[in-house]
């Protein structure tokens, strides 16, 4: 299966905020659209970083004024990014084995949509699924 049957289901949609957006601005974003992490993109729609809930809990320890700060200074950078043509059971075992939960995905470095763990289990459960009601109906048959 491919990243890009997820992003069918799912639909395309990516919060993201620019570089020159404020920490408070970006948690505006992510509770306007109830989701845990804003891709941060250029002026060409490239994802530059990460932004997540749990970026910003590490920097409530700098106070309250972290908030004014932008969200480049914050940010996780190098960010690893997909493509469409991504294999599913590849993209779930690098997000395992380096620790993230979100993966934007890009074509031609454009960013076109953003993968969870949530998202590729789901996407497998499915599969799964699928595949144990064909063997059901194939033993049934005989």
């Amino acid at each position: 299966m491919k990243v890009q049957s997820i992003l069918a289901a799912k639909g395309p949609r990516v919060v993201s905020v620019g570089l020159d957006a404020t920490v408070a601005e970006a948690v505006s974003t992510l509770a306007a659209h109830n989701v845990g992490v804003v891709v941060v993109v250029d002026a060409d729609n490239h994802p530059i970083g990460i932004l997540s809930e749990r970026d910003i809990i590490r920097s409530l320890s700098d106070g309250p004024e972290f908030l004014r700060r932008s969200v480049a200074e914050v940010m996780t950078r190098g960010v690893v990014t997909g493509t469409p043509t991504d294999d599913v059971e590849a993209v779930l075992h690098a997000m395992t084995s380096r620790h993230f939960r979100h993966m934007p995905i890009v074509e031609q470095e454009v960013l076109v949509g953003l993968v969870t763990l949530g998202d590729l289990v789901k996407a497998q459960l499915n599969d799964a699924r699928g595949a144990v009601e064909s063997l059901e109906t194939q033993v049934m048959a005989r």
